[in-house]
C-alpha cells in the first residue's frame, strides 16, 4: 500500500510530506520512501498557528481550521495520483493532557481533493483511551529502526524534544516520552531578535551560556517527572523563563544548554546505556545543539531528519487500514489501541 503521510509538528513551520510504500504485518513491516516534499507555512498562515497556540476567538479558530486544510491539499497535489491512502496529523495548537489535545487542519479537503480516505484524529482517539495523545510515533520507530541485540533511540529535535527507546523489536523494552523543549524556545529567540537561523547559530556557538540563568530553569518540576509525560508550547516560552539574560549570545546559547542539558538529565535518570541515537527534526540541523548532544550521547544524524515523523505518520495509518494496533500505551500511557478516524473522498 502507498500511503502519504502528513505532519506538521509544534515548530509550525510548515509540512512534511512522505509518501511510502509498505507491505507486511508487525513485527516485520517492510517500508520503501519513494518522495519527500517539504512544504513551509506562507508568513501570515504561520503568524495565525502561533497565534492560535496562545489565544484566539472561535471565527479565527474555524477559519484557521480550513485553511490549513487547504494548506495541506496544496502542498499534497504533486502526490495526486500515487497515494492510496492520506495520514495526516494536523497541527497541534493546545496539548493539556489528560484533559485536551487539539489539531488543526480540516482533512475533507485532502480527501476530495486528492480522492483517496484520509485517517486523522490518532490524538485525540489516544487520548480519550486515557493516553496522553502522544508521543504517537513511537511504534512506529520500533518497527522501522529496530535492530537485533542494539539498545537504540530515536531522538526528534522538534519544537518539543522527544525521544523513543527500544530493544531491537521488543515492544515489551519500549519507552518514549518528551523530554521538554527542543529548538521552540530558540526559535522564539531568534525571532524576537530579529536575526536569521544561521546568524543566531553562528551567535551562540561563540557566547558563553548563563549558568544561573540554567540552574533556575531545570528546576522546573516537568525535568523530574517520572514517563509517560508530554508537554507544549504551552509550557515551553520565553514568558515563562525567568531570569532572562539581556545579551543576545548569551540568551541564544543558554537556550540551547537548556535543551542539551534537559536531554542528558533524561537519558541519564530514565534511559541509561544506548548503542545508537538516531537524531530526526528540524534542530538535527543546529550544529550547536548536535555538538552539545555528542558530548554524551553515540549520536548520529538521519540522512534526511524532516523525513522521520512523516514517515512514522505513513505507517499509522498503514497499520489502521490493516486493521492493526497502532499506538502503544507503554509510550502514551494509555492502552494498546487502533487511533483513528477516517473521512472518505464521497
Amino acid at each position: 500500500m502507498r500511503v502519504l503521510g502528513l505532519m506538521s509538528g509544534t515548530s509550525a513551520d510548515g509540512v512534511d510530506l512522505v509518501l511510502a510504500e509498505f507491505s507486511g504485518s508487525p513485527p516485520e513491516v517492510a517500508h520503501r520512501v519513494l518522495a519527500h516534499r517539504e512544504v513551509a507555512y506562507p508568513q501570515d498562515l504561520r503568524a495565525r498557528v502561533l497565534r492560535a497556540m496562545r489565544q484566539a476567538d472561535t471565527r479565527e479558530i474555524a477559519l484557521l481550521h480550513h485553511d490549513l486544510g487547504r494548506f495541506y491539499l496544496e502542498a499534497a497535489l504533486p502526490f495526486k495520483g500515487k497515494a492510496q491512502l492520506v495520514a495526516l496529523s494536523g497541527q497541534t495548537v493546545w496539548h493539556e493532557p489528560p484533559r485536551a489535545t487539539f489539531q488543526l487542519g480540516e482533512p475533507s479537503h485532502l480527501a476530495l481533493g486528492l480522492g483517496v480516505p484520509v485517517v486523522y484524529g490518532f490524538r485525540s482517539m489516544d487520548l480519550a483511551a486515557g493516553g496522553q495523545g502522544a508521543p504517537l510515533v513511537a511504534y512506529p520507530d520500533l518497527l522501522l529502526y529496530g535492530e537485533a541485540g542494539k539498545r537504540k533511540a530515536v531522538h526528534n529535535l522538534g519544537g518539543i524534544s522527544n525521544l523513543t527507546y527500544f530493544q531491537g523489536k521488543d515492544p515489551y523494552s519500549l519507552l518514549a516520552f518528551d523530554t521538554g523543549p527542543g529548538i521552540c524556545l530558540f526559535d522564539e529567540g531568534v525571532q524576537t531578535l530579529g536575526l536569521s537561523l544561521e546568524e543566531a547559530v553562528d551567535l551562540a556557538e561563540r557566547a558563553t551560556p548563563d549558568e544561573e540563568a540554567l540552574a533556575q530553569w531545570l528546576r522546573h518540576p516537568y525535568f523530574s517527572l517520572p514517563p509517560p509525560k508530554t508537554t507544549g508550547r504551552e509550557v515551553w516560552r520565553l514568558g515563562n523563563l525567568s531570569p532572562l539574560p539581556q545579551e543576545a549570545g548569551a540568551l541564544l546559547r543558554s537556550l540551547l544548554e537548556l535543551t542539551a542539558r534537559s536531554i542528558l538529565q533524561a537519558y541519564r535518570r530514565f534511559v541509561g546505556r544506548v548503542d545508537r541515537v538516531l537524531l530526526a527534526g528540524g534542530g538535527a540541523r543546529n550544529r550547536v545543539l548536535v555538538g552539545l548532544l555528542s558530548q554524551e550521547l553515540p549520536v548520529e544524524v538521519m540522512g534526511n531528519p524532516k523525513v522521520r515523523e512523516a514517515l512514522a505518520f505513513a505507517l499509522l495509518g498503514y497499520l489502521y487500514a490493516q486493521g492493526e494496533v497502532n499506538v502503544l500505551g507503554r509510550a502514551t500511557g494509555g492502552r494498546n489501541l487502533r487511533a483513528g478516524q477516517v473521512v472518505y473522498p464521497g
